[in-house]
């Protein structure tokens, strides 16, 4: 018998009402059950109507004849409504699981039904496992709180703004190659505008003329959002004494980690995650190896990929830039030692090797104070 129900010849009793939770932009869809074999109680609510979401957990009580106390265990999967819901619930004293969609187990057939009725009752069946036991059947998400996220807005918003600035340059470099017209982006820019020639000596067209003003008027804009950026964050790292903070100016006093690269590991990673151990941190950060092997056939797919975009891309260019400034430390040895000689795939491979290792290696200087092996500080 399942061990989470017992039926008796008037009513069912369970331990949880077990709850998932399909979220979309203008509707809900959410499902009730309290174990296996028993048929989803499943329900439409308007989206971000709290109220009504407590109702339905109060009516799926009665239906199933449960106690108005039982325990109500919920989760949903992570996406554009963000940790908003799982605070609430957590609030109104539910326990709730926010979920991978990738780690979700899916039918490997070419074609295959999905519906938000089938996602349902699969999130129901998941949420029951992992409840008894099968921690590994799917990943869940580490929730930071309210704190810890606002933290990280200031790095993404400057990365965003970053790459705004580039499109707007590659834009006025793309129109004026166009006309065969080759110009830096750079002070003075206006200036040289004015005087560009054309092949036939002639003046740049009135509409191609005022749209790459305009570009430009954008691109100083952007200009100027970075630098207050650049300024908060200096402002921070001068006068803060928040924990994170301090780990951030301390990451900095090793050579060849930058303020943008310690910022970002700090405030996406090591301020907030609590690794158990380092198999665990190389996971979240997407840098762990995946084998593909079945019977005679053996081969490496490369890096999962499945972590933390931003942590795995700042990774791969500090490698680079540790094997620069800490050429004695023992991982740039390592590296010089395996892979150097290689050829230039080899050696992309060892880099990336060497980005995990180095996540590592940080990880625990922030935790232990151990300054990596044969590493340097910038004021020694």
């Amino acid at each position: 018998m399942n061990p989470e129900t017992t039926r008796t010849q008037d009513n069912i009793t369970s331990l949880y009402l077990y709850m998932a939770i399909e979220l979309s932009k203008q509707q809900w869809k959410l499902g009730f059950t309290i174990g296996f074999g028993q048929q989803p109680r499943l329900r439409n609510v308007a989206a971000r109507d709290l109220a009504t979401l407590m109702e339905e957990m109060r009516l799926a009580k009665l239906r199933f004849g449960l106690p108005a106390d039982t325990p109500v265990l919920s989760c949903y999967e992570a996406g554009r409504d963000g940790f908003w819901l799982h605070r609430y619930l957590g609030q109104a004293g539910i326990a709730n699981l926010i979920v991978d969609s990738s780690s979700i187990e899916v039918n490997r057939r070419k074609r295959r039904a999905k519906t938000d009725r089938l996602d349902v009752g699969k999130l129901l069946t998941m949420l029951i496992r992992y409840q008894q036991g099968e921690k590994k059947v799917w990943s869940v998400v580490h929730v930071p709180s309210p704190e810890e996220e606002d933290q990280r807005q200031l790095h993404r918003e400057m990365m965003a703004i970053k790459r705004e600035r580039t499109k707007h340059i590659n834009r006025l470099k793309g129109l004026l190659m166009s006309q065969g017209v080759i110009l830096e982006v750079r002070s003075g820019f206006l200036s040289q505008l004015e005087q560009v020639k054309l092949w036939n000596d002639t003046a740049l067209p009135a509409a191609l003329h005022s749209r790459l003003l305009r570009e430009y008027e954008r691109l100083e804009l952007v200009e100027q959002q970075v630098d207050q950026l650049e300024r908060s964050r200096e402002q921070l790292l001068r006068t803060s004494t928040l924990p994170a903070v301090q780990q951030v100016r301390q990451l900095l006093q090793l050579k060849g980690i930058g303020v943008n690269s310690a910022w970002v590991y700090v405030m996406e990673f090591f301020s907030w995650r609590g690794f158990r151990n380092r198999r665990e941190l190389g996971s979240l950060a997407g840098l762990t190896p995946t084998p593909y092997q079945s019977g005679e056939s053996s081969t490496e797919q490369g890096v999962s990929k499945a972590g933390n975009r931003h942590i795995r891309a700042m990774a791969i260019e500090i490698a680079w830039s540790w094997l620069r400034f800490q050429p004695e430390s023992q991982l740039s040895r390592w590296y010089q030692e395996r892979f150097a000689k290689g050829s230039s795939r080899v050696r992309r491979i060892g880099i990336v090797a060497l980005a995990r290792r180095l996540l590592v290696e940080l990880w625990q200087y922030l935790e232990t104070g151990d300054v990596p092996k044969g590493a340097c500080l910038k004021n020694s």
